[in-house]
């Protein structure tokens, strides 16, 4: 286990840049030139990522992207 200190600015950073891309990863699941093989691979980072985000993110933050995990399980 591994255990980092941000402030307050660093952990704003953190949260712009885990849901970028976190919005970049759905936009790719939905984007149909992409094959499974791929759409696994984002999806496994998506999982990742997201419970990187639960972290440091409210509830109501965290259930806009909750929904669309559930979705693209593989």
């Amino acid at each position: 286990m591994l255990g980092i200190l941000f402030n307050d600015k660093e952990c704003k950073e953190l949260d712009y840049v885990l849901r970028k891309e976190l919005d970049e990863m759905l936009l790719d699941l939905n984007d149909s030139r992409l094959d499974g093989d791929i759409k696994s691979a984002i999806t496994r980072r998506y999982k990742i990522i997201f419970r990187m985000y639960a972290r440091i993110a409210s509830p109501k933050e965290l259930s806009r992207y909750a929904l669309n995990v559930r979705t693209y399980r593989s």
